[in-house]
């Protein structure tokens, strides 16, 4: 035997069935959909659909809910932060922010800022500007003579129009109001 005979054994690799090429063949015309209906046209799935049955997804039990309103913050912990200060990676002079962070790869994602939490240890005297600390960060970087400015985080666009649609409609009573004063 050389290596150009090989083959496969006899049945092993079956060609696909060409369906819709023409009558003769046995899955030609409606190719094999039958006819009409919803399932014979072109793009159509029924994913999911049981015979009636009450599908799976329906079966199983809901749990949870997402809070669109939530704050997405980048959680940096203290341990990580003194690492970086001793290895010399970290500026310990001026204020460290979000920028500063994500500069030296600790904050990854949090589009609403950076909260501190107090994991591990912490002995550098720095100054922070972040958008949420814990109890025990801030007790740990006081004690190590450092401070921390908390700011606001950013308001998301949704919150931001319901409450000045809210506002919007406390103007137009308090007109109203006014009006229905000065006629009596």
């Amino acid at each position: 035997m050389k290596l150009n005979e090989l083959r496969d054994n006899p049945g092993a690799r079956k060609s696909r069935v060409r369906v819709g090429r023409g009558i003769g063949s046995g899955l030609g015309k409606t190719a094999g959909r039958g006819q009409k209906g919803q399932k014979s046209r072109s793009g159509v799935s029924v994913k999911g659909f049981e015979g009636g049955q009450m599908p799976l997804h329906m079966r199983l039990p809901k749990r949870g809910f997402n809070n669109i309103f939530a704050k997405d913050f980048s959680e940096v912990n203290l341990g990580m932060v003194q690492k970086l200060v001793d290895a010399g990676t970290l500026a310990t002079d001026g204020v460290i922010d979000h920028v500063a962070l994500k500069a030296v790869g600790l904050a990854r994602g949090g589009k609403d800022g950076v909260r501190l939490l107090g994991k591990g240890d912490f002995s550098a005297k720095l100054s922070f500007k972040v958008a949420g600390v814990s109890k025990g960060a801030r007790e740990a970087v006081e004690k190590a003579g450092g401070s921390i400015e908390v700011i606001a985080p950013k308001v998301p666009k949704e919150l931001a129009a319901a409450k000045k649609g809210k506002a919007r409609l406390e103007r137009i009573a308090h007109k109203e109001a006014k009006k229905a004063a000065a006629k009596a």
